[in-house]
């Protein structure tokens, strides 16, 4: 396998506002916040056919160690539909067993059933959510991801208590 050093950061294409936020978040010298995109990776066209595309997605997923799933009603909608592209990358993480890190667009601390693609739900797939903030995500994926492989197999989604964001200032 390929070294994987990439986040893949997926979300309904109604949520490119917050994944062009998360950009910004990572140019911005004040904010503690950085990934290597996966998305900078096998660029493909719009005008691209569907199974073009979907082997791109999957090229982008095999060199990433971790993913960032913009978490929303539409990402929920989306990801379980069985015809959207979010939805065949919601099937190909669960079939490469990647980390998952759901940052709710609404802020939510907790998990969020209502943003969450059904096929992880149904799966009981070990993910965890958070709120869409920097330094949350970063700690998620400093700390849950990194550990992902090795930790003991949990089942369904998780969330991180309170005193983790008091720790962060959040």
């Amino acid at each position: 396998m390929s070294y994987r050093n990439k986040t893949y950061v997926a979300s309904a294409s109604e949520d490119i506002r917050s994944y062009r936020l998360m950009e910004a978040w990572r140019q911005n010298e004040h904010i503690d916040f950085s990934f290597f995109d996966a998305h900078d990776l096998y660029v493909a066209r719009d005008s691209s056919q569907p199974e073009t595309i979907k082997a791109r997605l999957r090229e982008r997923l095999k060199n990433a160690k971790q993913v960032v799933l913009l978490g929303s009603a539409k990402a929920k909608q989306k990801g379980g539909d069985g015809t959207s592209f979010l939805s065949y990358e919601v099937d190909t993480i669960i079939r490469m067993d990647m980390p998952v890190v759901v940052a709710n667009l609404d802020g939510d601390r907790t998990i969020d059933h209502n943003f969450i693609p059904s096929p992880f739900l149904v799966n009981k797939y070990y993910a965890l959510s958070v709120s869409f903030q920097p330094a949350i995500i970063k700690y998620a994926l400093d700390n849950y991801a990194s550990g992902y492989p090795s930790t003991p197999r949990k089942e369904g989604p998780h969330y991180y208590e309170g005193h983790v964001y008091e720790k962060l200032g959040l």
